[in-house]
C-alpha cells in the first residue's frame, strides 16, 4: 500500500473531457500527496492507498476551485455616490472628469493604514472564499506613489498568509495619472519606469504588470514603455484593454506576449485574431458591463471562431464593479454573454487560471496538479451557475488541506 497525505473518498469528481467539457466520475476517489493530486480513480481501487488522514464526503460533488483572476480588491472609501449619479444619467466618463472615478479612491487609500486596508479587504476576501474561491489575483492602482502601492502589496501578502489561499500580485501603478502628476501623463509613466517597478520588483511581491489603456487612461505609446520595463524585469504582463474604445491596446498587449487582456467590449477581430496567436486569454467582466449599463457585448462568438479562452473574473472594486461574488458572476455570464454552463465552469477555472499563468498547476483535477478544490452539496455545476446559493459550500481545500475562515 501506497502512503498518502489525505484521500478524499465517495464523490463524484468532475474533470474535463478531452473537449474541455465537464465529465463527472461517479464513486470515485481524489488522493493528495505532498500537496499534489496523485490518483482519481474508482472506490475499486482505493485498497491501493492508505493514509491517516481520510474524509467521507458522502457523495457530494468535488471540482477544481474557483480562481478570480481579476480584482481590486484593495481600496480605500466608498464611491456609491458615483452609482447614484450613474442612475441620473452621468457616464464614467462625466464622472471622471469631475474628481470622481479611480483618482477618488486614491485618497482613501493613501490616507488609510496598513492595519485599517488590511482589515476592510479581508473581509471581502473571506465572502469570496465562502463561495469557493481558492486562487485569486489582487492588484494595486490605488495608492499610485511608491509607499501606498508597496502598502497595497503587504496587505495582500499578509492576507495570503493569513487566509491561506494562493494570491497573485499584480502591480497597476499605470491605472490613472495622481493628482501630483496632474496634465503630466508622461511624467508619471517615466516615475513608474525609473522608480515604481524596480523598487517593487525588489521586494519580490509582484508577478505581473497591467496598465489601463484607454482614452480616459494611457495611451498605446505609455503603456508599452510600461510593459517593455516590465519585461526587462522577468515579469508577465496584462492589460485593461477595448472597455470603452478601439484603440489597438490588445494589439499592443499580444506583441509583448500578455497572459490577458480583460475588458474587451470593443475589441476587433484582427486583435482576437493576434490574442490566439500571442495565447493571451480573453478575460470578461460582467459585473462590470452590468453595474456600467453597457450595451455593447464583447464578441463571444468571435473568442469561439478563434479558439480564444475565455475566463471571466469579478472585477471587484469600488466604483463600477462593487458586487463580491463570483457566482453571481458565473449567473451573469450565462445571461448577459449567453455562455453555456461548460463555458462558465471552464471560464471560472482552468481558463481563470491561464490568465494568471498558473495553468500547469492550477485550474482542474488532474495528476500532477495542486491540490486545490471545492466540496459542494449540489448535483452539477450548472447549479453555481443557475442560482446563487452560497451555502452549497461545504469544503475549500487547498494543497489537500481545509482552509477555514
Amino acid at each position: 500500500m501506497e502512503q498518502i497525505d489525505t484521500i478524499w473518498t465517495n464523490a463524484r469528481i468532475v474533470v474535463l473531457d478531452e473537449n474541455q467539457k465537464i465529465k463527472i466520475l461517479e464513486n470515485s476517489f481524489l488522493a493528495i500527496k505532498d500537496k499534489k493530486i496523485i490518483k482519481i480513480a474508482k472506490m475499486s481501487e482505493l485498497g491501493d492507498f492508505r493514509s491517516q488522514k481520510i474524509y467521507d464526503v458522502n457523495n457530494k460533488l468535488i471540482t477544481s476551485s474557483l480562481i478570480d483572476c481579476h480584482t481590486h480588491l484593495i481600496f480605500g472609501g466608498n464611491r456609491a455616490n458615483e452609482f447614484e449619479k450613474r442612475l441620473n444619467g452621468e457616464s464614467y466618463a462625466q464622472i471622471a472628469k469631475q474628481g470622481g472615478g479611480i483618482i477618488s479612491s486614491i485618497k482613501s487609500t493613501r490616507e488609510l493604514s496598513f492595519d485599517e486596508l488590511y482589515k476592510q479587504a479581508k473581509k471581502r476576501l473571506i465572502a469570496l472564499i465562502k463561495e469557493g474561491v481558492g486562487t485569486i489575483e489582487i492588484k494595486t492602482g490605488y495608492g499610485l506613489d511608491l509607499k501606498s502601492e508597496i502598502k497595497m502589496l503587504k496587505v495582500a501578502k499578509k492576507l495570503e498568509e493569513d487566509c491561506f489561499i494562493h494570491i497573485e500580485k499584480t502591480f497597476l501603478g499605470a491605472h490613472a495619472v495622481p493628482p501630483e502628476f496632474k496634465n503630466d501623463a508622461d511624467g508619471y509613466i517615466d516615475y513608474i519606469c525609473d522608480t515604481m517597478l524596480d523598487e517593487v520588483h525588489k521586494l519580490g511581491l509582484v508577478t505581473c504588470v497591467d496598465g489601463y489603456c484607454e482614452h480616459l487612461a494611457f495611451s498605446t505609446k505609455q503603456i508599452s514603455k510600461v510593459f517593455k520595463k516590465a519585461k526587462s524585469l522577468g515579469l508577465n504582463v496584462k492589460l485593461h484593454a477595448e472597455q470603452f474604445s478601439s484603440m489597438g491596446a490588445s494589439d499592443l498587449a499580444c506583441s509583448y506576449d500578455a497572459i490577458s487582456t480583460d475588458h474587451l467590449e470593443y475589441i476587433e477581430e484582427n486583435s482576437i485574431i493576434n490574442m490566439k496567436k500571442s495565447n493571451t486569454v480573453a478575460v470578461l467582466l460582467p459585473g462590470a458591463f452590468y453595474f456600467l449599463r453597457e450595451t455593447k457585448l464583447p464578441p463571444i462568438e468571435l473568442f469561439r471562431k478563434h479558439k480564444v479562452p475565455i475566463a471571466i473574473a469579478s472585477d471587484l472594486n469600488p466604483g463600477t464593479a462593487t458586487i463580491c461574488s463570483m457566482q453571481m458572476m458565473m449567473n451573469m455570464s450565462a445571461v448577459l454573454f449567453s455562455l453555456s454552463v461548460d463555458e462558465v465552469f471552464l471560464a471560472v477555472t482552468l481558463n481563470a487560471a491561464k490568465a494568471l499563468g498558473l495553468g500547469d498547476t492550477k485550474g482542474s483535477l488532474e495528476l500532477g496538479k495542486d491540490g486545490d478544490f471545492c466540496v459542494w452539496d449540489m448535483e452539477h455545476p450548472r447549479d453555481l451557475v443557475c442560482a446563487y446559493l452560497p451555502n452549497r459550500l461545504d469544503l475549500l481545500v487547498r494543497n489537500g488541506e481545509i482552509i477555514n475562515v
